[in-house]
């Protein structure tokens, strides 16, 4: 079975979830415009590649599919997983990859759109915002749940809320709430224990951490300099004796010559030779390396630190040999035996979640959705992780990246007609002989490989299925 083959039994996969019949031409228009070269993939330039000759009405199809048709844009998600998840290797462990990314946005109309943080832009500026859960292993990585990240000026705004067709039972989270509570969706479906790996934005909240254990999950997760650990071997005194009358003392004592420090003090500490270089993966020209020292700590910060004594874990500290200081902080409930390597490993598995980012905003048109709605936003959303799924399925199903002189997409694609003017072009506008802008050399997938039954989620042996968030 050839490539085109399997894209066509994985369309019918995911168009199972739609519902009604006539949305299916809609999902395999959408996701073949996504696939495409094009530089810019919203409604509009994907219509008219995908259909030149009726580009107007195919334009209003796919603009009507993706943002105002009533299909479950988590539906789809899990979906994608039930493709791609079983070609995935876990034997030497997984990951729960958390994390957030930007988009940047002009007005204030679109859906969750106010001045904050963006990654993308490295500042404060207009954007909006999603929340999202990868589920990755040593061969690669696949978001399986999606929200927008709702600020308090929109969730207390009715009239927006209604305009952008916002959830009524939808109320103001935070991002590690919106996180915990797709993990906590994720696992009460079935899906596996696996260690979660977050940044420091995530990982500094004590009750985020706290929240992890207590659903059975570790963590290996960064935090800032100043969070506050009992070091090794200062131990803080046990609270008070119980007089007897009112609520018992829990809250460990300190004295002068016991008292807790800032990671960064307590690397500042350190002796050199507490510090080793370690290799943790294979990078485009080079093996990527550091110095790591791991030490078995205490967590004290914060009134939930302080109100009683927290277990041993790991804090990994990071110090590249040629700053005055350390530049990253981690802290991980990875097994006391776990060997530095492997702390070094796990907490660096959080690239791949960068990478899928760049991926799918780069080539799957993540950030390319116009419309406002909260609806649309999290169905283009979903179809755009829909599209690299795909990709990612045929990737580990041949063992090797993809890459070619032909996408086979582009090949089931009509060509644009000579005479082809772009909507609100002027009358008279030269023709154009490609929509393309984008000269990159396309892909090509593999088309040798045998069919594949297409199982649900599962780990080992035991078939699993959960639905995403």
């Amino acid at each position: 079975m050839g490539a085109s083959e399997r894209f066509d039994h994985y369309m019918d996969h995911l168009s199972a979830g739609l519902g009604h019949l006539d949305r299916h031409a809609g999902l395999k228009g959408y996701c073949t415009g996504l696939m495409l070269p094009l530089a810019r993939k919203s409604v509009e330039p994907m219509a008219a590649r995908v259909d030149p000759l009726h580009a107007s009405a195919r334009h209003q199809a796919l603009h009507h599919f993706v943002a105002k048709a009533e299909w479950s844009d988590r539906e789809m998600l899990r979906r994608v997983c039930q493709w791609v998840v079983p070609q995935m290797d876990f034997s030497r462990g997984g990951w729960w990859i958390i994390d957030d990314t930007g988009f940047p946005k002009k007005g204030k109309h679109s859906v969750g759109v106010t001045r904050q943080y963006c990654g993308m832009l490295g500042k404060q500026d207009n954007c909006q915002v999603a929340v999202s859960v990868s589920l990755a292993c040593d061969q690669g990585s696949v978001p399986v749940a999606w929200q927008l990240y709702l600020p308090e000026d929109w969730a207390a705004d009715s009239v927006r809320r209604q305009q952008a067709g916002v959830p009524e039972q939808l109320r103001f989270a935070t991002k590690t709430q919106i996180a915990l509570t797709q993990l906590r969706t994720l696992l009460a479906e079935g899906a596996p224990h696996h260690c979660v790996l977050a940044d420091a934005g995530y990982g500094v909240d004590t009750a985020f951490r706290q929240a992890l254990s207590d659903m059975g999950l570790l963590y290996a997760v960064g935090v800032t300099s100043a969070v506050v650990v009992w070091p090794p071997g200062v131990e803080p005194l046990p609270p008070k004796p119980y007089s007897g009358t009112g609520r018992p003392p829990v809250m460990p004592r300190r004295t002068a010559r016991r008292q807790p420090m800032s990671v960064k003090a307590l690397a500042l500490s350190l002796p050199a030779q507490a510090f080793h270089t370690i290799s943790w993966r294979e990078g485009t020209n080079e093996t990527l390396s550091g110095r790591f020292a791991a030490l078995r700590v205490r967590h004290a910060g914060g009134n939930a630190g302080k109100a009683r004594l927290r277990p041993l874990e790991w804090l990994l500290i990071e110090w590249p040999a040629h700053e005055k200081e350390p530049s990253k902080y981690a802290l991980s409930t990875l097994p006391e035996d776990t060997p530095i390597n492997e702390l070094v490993s796990a907490a660096h598995q959080r690239w791949r979640i960068e990478r899928d980012y760049q991926d799918l905003k780069q080539d799957f048109g993540l950030g390319h959705y116009e419309g406002r709605g909260w609806r649309g936003f999290h169905h283009h959303a979903s179809l755009s992780i829909a599209a690299y799924g795909f990709l990612m399925a045929e990737r580990l199903t041949a063992d090797k990246p993809v890459g070619g002189k032909k996408n086979f997409i582009e090949r089931q694609v009509p060509p644009l007609p000579a005479d082809y003017i772009p909507r609100g072009s002027p009358a008279r506008a030269a023709a154009r002989g490609s929509f393309d802008h984008d000269t990159t050399a396309p892909t090509e997938l593999h088309a040798d490989r045998s069919p594949r039954a297409v199982p649900l989620l599962r780990q080992s042996k035991r078939k699993v299925t959960f639905v995403t968030q």
